[in-house]
């Protein structure tokens, strides 16, 4: 077990998580216990106002420690995405005893993961879920499955997505050792392995009104939400932190090789032009990476401090969807490219399990395949030309 009490400092439980990373994928451990460093050192209240328990960082000092989480550990970060979504949520709610409370329970250490997606006819970003709370006799009740419930295997409490029996979209807040609910950890993507991204089923689980809250009443359209593009954004972050790994170890790697073939240029590979250029163009892939989800996330602020002020300004939201969805369509095959490019440096020896080199690719190709790319880029294409704002579809 890892010595939690001896952790304190984000630098500690980085560099504690990071040694343990290629071993515990390959060993095929689940990180329970770097979710209790996580926890002990009270990470996941980073974003929590200092009132109310937490360090109160900036949204742009909050995407540089995700960047430096995923670098030491993807899975870890990724685990976690519901759970800082959440606290953006409540950041951005009107004051209430329900945010107050929310806000303290993060500060105290608990968990968030998330029950959002279906697999059913809907599309993806549809407001309606097949998911219901309805009305029971001793108060509501949920029932239904969810899948890609990423995180909540390690929660203490899942945020749901659900409608209503008056066809409301309304979320719920449910503790995960609730009666009737039940996590399965059934995710076996060939990236992300460990992120508990399995299905979640809810079967007559009770729910007090307090943990119900209507988000769209029927018939009403959503409006553009910086909680949609702070959720893409996120995984964007994921990315840069791995691109950081590739390049550190494309180098090692490069240095570690002590033959290479006759007809290369040069007899010592580390001082072959051709492998130095590789390296150059997985090092310059990783500035754009972190320097492009840095900049989309210096809106976070000026965002949350109109949210403050009790208004929304959709201009300002519509630039960050505008820089996210810009984030996605450039890096998508330049992060994979650089992910590749490190089997070219190192060759066929690279291949090699024990080095674990593979999970880069694995673990990018698996973020990037989110969201398509090429709707984006056509709505991006469609502004530009044509000066057509972007959807206020939620997901987008």
């Amino acid at each position: 077990m890892i010595p939690v009490t001896t952790l304190t400092t984000k630098e500690d439980v980085l560099a504690t998580i990071a040694e343990r990373a290629i071993g515990r994928e390959a060993e095929g451990r689940q990180p329970f216990p770097e979710i209790e460093l996580i926890r002990d050192a009270g990470l996941g209240a980073l974003r929590v106002p200092r009132e109310l328990g937490g360090e109160g960082i900036t949204g742009t000092e909050l995407f540089s420690f995700l960047i430096d989480l995923a670098e030491a550990d993807a899975d870890i970060a990724h685990i976690l995405r519901a759970h800082y979504a959440f606290v953006e949520a409540q950041l951005a709610s009107p004051d209430s005893d329900s945010k107050r409370r929310s806000l303290e329970l993060v500060a105290e250490g608990r968990i968030f993961g998330n029950a959002m997606t279906e697999l059913s006819g809907r599309a993806a970003g549809d407001t309606g879920f097949d998911t219901k709370v309805r009305r029971g006799p001793g108060g509501p009740v949920l029932e239904g499955t969810k899948y890609f419930s990423t995180g909540s295997l390690y929660a203490d409490d899942i945020w749901v997505m659900a409608s209503d029996e008056d066809g409301a979209m309304v979320q719920v807040i449910v503790p995960a050792d609730r009666e009737g609910v039940t996590l399965v950890d059934d995710w076996d993507g060939f990236g992300q392995r460990f992120t508990g991204s399995g299905t979640t089923i809810f079967e007559n689980v009770g729910l007090t009104p307090e943990e119900v809250t209507v988000v769209l009443p029927p018939g009403q359209v959503a409006q553009r939400s910086h909680l949609d593009a702070f959720f893409q954004l996120y995984l964007w972050a994921l990315v840069a932190g791995i691109l950081r790994v590739v390049e550190r170890e494309s180098a090692d790697l490069l240095n570690s090789r002590i033959r290479s073939f006759a007809h290369a240029p040069t007899a010592r590979p580390a001082d072959d032009p051709l492998l130095q250029q590789f390296v150059g163009e997985i090092s310059a892939s990783a500035f754009a990476a972190e320097s492009m989800v840095l900049a989309a996330a210096s809106l976070l602020d000026p965002i949350a401090e109109t949210y403050a002020a009790g208004r929304t300004d959709d201009d300002l939201v519509h630039e960050l969807q505008l820089r996210v969805a810009k984030v996605q369509v450039h890096l998508t095959d330049v992060s994979t490219r650089a992910a590749d490019r490190i089997f070219a440096v190192g060759g066929a020896s690279a291949t090699r399990r024990s080095l674990g080199l593979d999970r880069h690719w694995r673990n990018i190709r698996t973020i990037v395949s989110h969201n398509p790319p090429v709707y984006k880029a056509q709505r991006i294409g469609d502004l530009v030309v044509n000066g057509n704002r972007l959807p206020t579809l939620p997901y987008w």
